[in-house]
């Protein structure tokens, strides 16, 4: 009796299933547009705020109220930016989330081990980064939670701009981590920025949430009934003293995002990709605009290298979210005895952890719930996570474009069909009908060949002859 067969190593961030790789794709490319959109808003936004003659009507438009007052709902510009389109990111984020953990790569627990953990030691360490940092400065520790969180637009935008062709699995890997983290970031927002409930409020959302996944397990459609009861939902989860955003990401999650039969994509797939082109092109770039517009200025600029709280969230992003991430990826593959991509590197890991320190979006969101009532302090923080952003991308963009050939031949052989069926040949290798189609691709190419191979001889031949024939004839006594 033969010896069992040792089961083959697993690899760490190894070639995506062909229907991962699909998604993941359609899902990076609207982000990419979005994180493109985000850039113009923050620049924008930048802009604004510190040329004179435009910072007046920055304020004005920022600080303008609008909204039914005997609701509660009498918010600012800015609010509505922050409370209610964000609310559409998180609850693309929890679509998200539902379809990893049902469909998706952390539907396997020895596989989501790696971006959990990664995501975990991602916004712990930078946490910790924070804390020490003001405590031996003596500032204050309520923003530990600001460079916790990985703006993943924000970091597609940056790899769309250095022109860096990422492997797949190092894109989806940083996209489950986004993912991850958004999901602890909203956790983070509901338990620790949450002074006061109104219980009345949050019992009503609660109701209109459960009405909301019990018209969903009915299989009542229509978005003229979700979308009223959602604003609702909305609206009661906002006086209820709890972020509104919680509302966004609870209802994501109620979508069922496992295909039935005879489904070509689930009910969560479907709004995830109607949604989607409207969080990341409209919802977060809005936001950006009225959250990224601070004063710069020198003075400014040195104040966030020297105040312990502005000091504490650079290095939180920088260094922490390098350090956490790299160092949660390595240990779980050291402790599962997993072994990196045969066409990777540590260092191509490390450079995905720094980009990661791009932490945008939710970290302004963080910046100004820890900060709120402290507007100069507000400001100054928001200064950090620009500063801290634009450090982390400068050193990813340098790291990745080190290894930005390599990637190239790894994304060209990702892509090559030469069979041209739809389907990249890299998925295709154990299936005998690609090996016959690719042997009557070659066959016909190479009796294409013989073809053109015997006319050029022919070719040859009669030129040859009539300039042999040319010269005898002149080789003749006149």
């Amino acid at each position: 009796m033969s010896a069992p067969r040792p089961s083959p190593a697993r690899k760490v961030f190894g070639r995506l299933s062909l229907p991962e790789r699909t998604f993941v794709a359609d899902a990076l490319r609207t982000e990419t547009v979005g994180g493109m959109l985000l850039l113009v808003a923050a620049v924008t936004a930048l802009i604004w705020a510190n040329i004179p003659a435009l910072h007046d009507s920055y304020e004005s438009v920022s600080h303008f109220h609008l909204g039914p007052q005997a609701l509660g709902l009498d918010l600012s510009v800015a609010h509505w930016a922050a409370d209610g389109l964000l609310a559409i990111f998180f609850f693309v984020a929890g679509i998200e989330l539902k379809r990893e953990l049902v469909a998706g790569d952390l539907k396997d627990p020895k596989a989501a081990v790696l971006p959990v953990v990664a995501a975990l030691c991602g916004m712990a360490v930078p946490a910790l980064v924070y804390t020490l940092t003001n405590v031996t400065g003596g500032g204050s520790l309520q923003g530990w939670a600001v460079p916790t969180a990985t703006d993943i637009a924000f970091a597609l935008a940056v790899l769309a701009v250095i022109g860096t062709s990422l492997p797949s699995a190092l894109r989806a890997f940083l996209l489950t981590l986004a993912v991850v983290d958004d999901l602890f970031a909203i956790l983070i927002i509901a338990v620790f920025f949450t002074d006061t409930i109104d219980f009345a409020a949050l019992g009503g959302a609660v109701v209109g949430l459960a009405v909301f996944w019990l018209l969903l397990r009915k299989g009542v459609r229509g978005w003229y009934v979700y979308l009223p009861l959602a604003l609702v939902i909305w609206a009661l989860m906002y006086n209820s003293g709890v972020h509104a955003t919680i509302a966004g990401v609870s209802m994501g999650l109620m979508l069922r995002c496992h295909r039935h039969e005879g489904e070509a994509r689930s009910p969560g797939e479907h709004i995830e990709h109607l949604v989607r082109p409207l969080s990341a092109g409209l919802a977060v770039p809005l936001f950006a605009l009225f959250s990224a517009g601070v004063s710069i200025s020198g003075g400014a600029l040195g104040q966030v290298f020297t105040q312990p709280e502005t000091l504490g969230v650079v290095l939180g992003l920088v260094v922490g979210k390098a350090l956490g991430i790299f160092g949660g990826t390595w240990l779980t593959a050291r402790f599962t005895r997993a072994s990196l991509s045969d066409d990777l590197a540590w260092a191509d890991v490390f450079a995905v952890a720094t980009l990661a320190g791009i932490g945008f979006t939710v970290s302004l969101l963080i910046g100004e719930l820890a900060f709120e009532g402290d507007a100069a302090l507000t400001d100054d923080v928001k200064a950090a996570v620009l500063t801290g952003s634009l450090i982390a991308a400068l050193l990813a963009s340098v790291l990745l474009k080190v290894r930005n050939t390599k990637y190239r031949r790894l994304c060209e052989a990702e892509e090559r069909d030469e069979d041209l069926d739809g389907i990249p040949d890299i998925y295709e290798e154990d299936d005998p009908a690609y090996h016959l189609r690719m042997a009557d691709i070659h066959d016909r190419k190479a009796a294409e060949h013989r073809r053109l191979a015997e006319l050029k001889a022919a070719e040859r031949h009669a030129l040859a002859e009539v300039t042999g024939g040319a010269g005898e004839e002149n080789d003749r006594p006149a």
